[in-house]
């Protein structure tokens, strides 16, 4: 039976140590910093289990009842029907979850369809993780970024014994790894997370060329959790985004963590660390999913910045008509870019249809810059909006406050509750720490902007464009 919201909440009650503020945090998912964004998952998870939304088909591999997203898409219909999965998921959140359960799991679906892009001693550990991730529908978070102790060289030259994570021990049974490793978006509420490295290493680097998957509650293993923004959030009235889906990014640290041989898929293997992402096809779908959650969260922006437009009367002016054409364009662009990617589609050599690498990329070269436009665009069209409202929702509850909030604090055809509750909303999207976190989140969601241009250069296709120039200054020259 597919998973419900009830079995994940209470697969949380697990060993997992999960650390704020000095302290090992109790019971996660009653615990207001995680309790939250936990709910949150717990509801995609009860409309996946639905059988009218569509989430449900058969796992061609195991024939049984799962989730699409779970599944690698074997014809343009299943990448369409992904697509939809996806978007109805990233609505329910507004594209406010970075790292919901799809994200990983399109990278799971994507090993699995290759197997051979593993070592032999791990393609079946590949397929296996797969089934198990649709059968259970697990929530996988990952940590694939070394710790930030030297960006200019890599975990050979560091001080220290095993600072990013490595192998402490092999024995006959699994590998024993010590060290760290980053941003595990979400972790906190996972079930379990896939842990490697995204970032090139070199031949001296073995030790830290790894691949696998490790239990949240496994013996051993740490995780630091930034602070947290929603125990500060005086209600959700006041704080509407951050009382709902404040993902708790961590910083893993494995001590001398036991891992099973049947849960490694790169083992000592330099070369198979980018293997696993490219060759597979798991980094363009993937990330895929990720453009099709940012789509609709940019969706969501515009609609916060034309509701605001109207409340204030001014959606009618020629500069601000402007300024939401160009919020408009903006967020078309992602949303064409998704469709794209879908259309330039095609089936690689083992049948896992990958979207168009040349649209995705566009789009995600352009994102670290794309994001803090459409936030100025809001920021500009709010102004000081969202600085004059209400210091909570309590000056709307007290007969003494109340007076004064209904008659100052409206607009024609909208009564000071609704207007102030807009704006409310569009500060956690701008302005709260939420928003700041989000700010920055996006500008570097699939790594520094000189990587995610990098990706969009090699996958561009300038061959074509390129020779149809050199053909063009063939055929003239200096005149005789």
């Amino acid at each position: 039976m597919t998973r419900t919201g009830a079995d994940y909440l209470a697969a949380l009650k697990d060993d997992r140590r999960v650390f704020l503020d000095g302290a090992p945090v109790g019971d996660i998912a009653h615990h207001p910093a995680f309790a939250p964004v936990a709910a949150t998952i717990a509801e995609l998870f009860d409309r996946a289990a639905d059988p009218a939304a569509g989430f449900l088909r058969t796992d061609p591999d195991t024939g049984a009842t799962v989730n699409r997203l779970f599944v690698a898409p074997r014809s343009r219909e299943d990448l369409t029907a992904f697509r939809e999965s996806a978007t109805a998921w990233a609505r329910h959140t507004h594209g406010w979850v970075g790292r919901s359960p799809d994200h990983v799991g399109a990278f799971a679906a994507a090993f699995a369809a290759h197997p051979e892009a593993f070592d032999e001693r791990f393609a079946d550990n590949v397929t296996a993780f797969r089934e198990r991730v649709a059968r259970d529908s697990l929530y996988v978070s990952y940590a694939i970024i070394p710790p930030q102790v030297s960006r200019a060289s890599t975990a050979h030259d560091w001080d220290g014994d095993l600072i990013q994570v490595g192998i402490a021990e092999e024995r006959a049974d699994g590998i024993v790894v010590r060290g760290a490793q980053m941003l595990a978006t979400g972790g906190a509420v996972a079930d379990e997370i896939f842990v490697s490295c995204i970032k090139p290493l070199g031949p001296e680097d073995t030790d830290f060329a790894l691949g696998f998957v490790v239990p949240v509650g496994a013996a051993g293993l740490k995780l630091y959790c930034r602070r947290p923004y929603a125990p500060a959030a005086t209600s959700s009235y006041d704080y509407p985004l951050t009382t709902r889906y404040d993902e708790t990014d961590a910083l893993l640290v494995f001590e001398d963590v036991f891992i099973p041989w049947d849960r490694v898929f790169v083992h000592r293997d330099v070369a198979g660390l980018r293997k696993q992402f490219f060759d597979t096809g798991a980094h363009v779908l993937g990330n895929w999913q990720a453009q099709i959650r940012f789509a609709v969260k940019l969706q969501f922006l515009a609609g916060i910045a034309r509701k605001v437009a109207a409340v204030n009367q001014v959606d009618r002016l020629p500069g601000v008509v402007e300024k939401l054409g160009e919020l408009a364009s903006l967020a078309s662009l992602v949303e064409s870019a998704v469709l794209a990617a879908e259309y330039t589609s095609e089936p690689d050599a083992q049948g896992l249809w990958r979207p168009g690498a040349r649209a995705l990329y566009g789009a995600m070269g352009l994102q670290a810059e794309l994001y803090p436009r459409v936030l100025a665009i809001l920021r500009d069209l709010v102004g000081g909006g969202v600085l004059q409202v209400p210091s909570s929702v309590a000056d709307l509850t007290s007969p003494v406050t109340r007076p004064d909030i209904d008659r100052y604090v409206q607009s024609p055809d909208t009564p000071a509750a609704e207007r102030v509750k807009l704006f409310k909303l569009a500060w956690d999207a701008v302005g709260s720490e939420f928003a700041g976190r989000h700010h920055q989140y996006e500008m570097f969601y699939a790594g520094a902007p000189f990587v995610v241009k990098g990706y969009a250069f090699r996958n561009y296709g300038f061959d074509g464009p390129l020779a149809e120039v050199e053909d063009f200054l063939a055929g003239y020259g200096v005149p005789a």
